[in-house]
């Protein structure tokens, strides 16, 4: 059984950290160089290999750095710059309990729409802008080359001494979705191990805006089984709580 605690964002949506490039074409990070380089989130380093400028990180971009694949279907760094300078990005703390249940529908419905956005805008980057995994571990690298920190615990007692296998990422990779039981109508409350094989499942900021009132989208109907039916054995012990609860 599990013991639970309050979750917080990190438990919906899972960090991934890289090293920060000063420059995307510099020398390969070595083990003992491993604490001059700032850890960021994968997508932020991603994004500014595309050319969005933060200053916390500064970058050094040339004329080689602006894709590595089909430079025709990326914008100049300096174009991508402006574009970014000119949004007005707001952060609000927003407290469900202030907040009529309209206003955490539509509040629902853009956070799913902007996590879609998210995931379509990175995988389309990152068939221009390279970034690799460990075959064996989920330490992720944007660039062009790995890096020779030796941080794997596969070969932590080998002859590659903690050294990663690369291979070309995937886009769960950098945003891994943490799936979670979805909740239907007719499954019961809590849900039951003898029903497990039957119960929907969708990543859990999904689950989260759906039970806000965000409409499902059909890319998760069938992990969801929105229709699907729930087992005999499910029903019948329903009932004999049901039952003894009445007595």
């Amino acid at each position: 059984m599990h013991d639970w605690i309050e979750g917080n964002i990190n438990d919906i949506i899972v960090p991934v950290e890289t090293f920060h490039l000063y420059d995307m074409f510099q020398d390969v990070i070595k083990h003992d160089e491993r604490f001059d380089f700032d850890r960021i989130p994968a997508v932020v380093e991603l994004c500014i290999q595309a050319g969005v400028d933060l200053p916390e990180y500064p970058t050094n971009r040339t004329s080689q750095s602006l894709g590595m694949n089909d430079r025709s279907h990326v914008q100049s760094s300096n174009n991508i710059s402006d574009n970014v300078n000119k949004a007005s990005i707001n952060t609000e703390v927003l407290e469900a309990s202030s907040h009529l249940p309209g206003e955490i529908c539509a509040l629902a419905g853009r956070t799913l729409q902007a996590w879609e956005t998210m995931r379509l805008g990175i995988k389309k980057l990152m068939f221009v802008y390279p970034v690799k995994v460990c075959k064996y571990c989920p330490e992720v690298h944007v660039g062009p080359s790995g890096h020779k920190v030796r941080m794997c615990g596969i070969f932590k007692y080998d002859s590659w001494k903690g050294l990663h296998m690369w291979k070309r990422a995937e886009l769960d990779d950098l945003i891994p979705p943490r799936y979670v039981w979805h909740i239907r109508e007719q499954d019961p409350t809590p849900l039951v191990d003898e029903g497990r094989g039957f119960y929907g499942h969708a990543p859990a900021i999904v689950e989260l805006c759906v039970q806000a009132g965000a409409a499902i989208t059909h890319k998760y109907h069938r992990g969801m089984k929105i229709n699907g039916l729930v087992p005999a054995s499910v029903i019948f012990l329903i009932n004999i709580c049901m039952f003894i609860l009445s007595i």
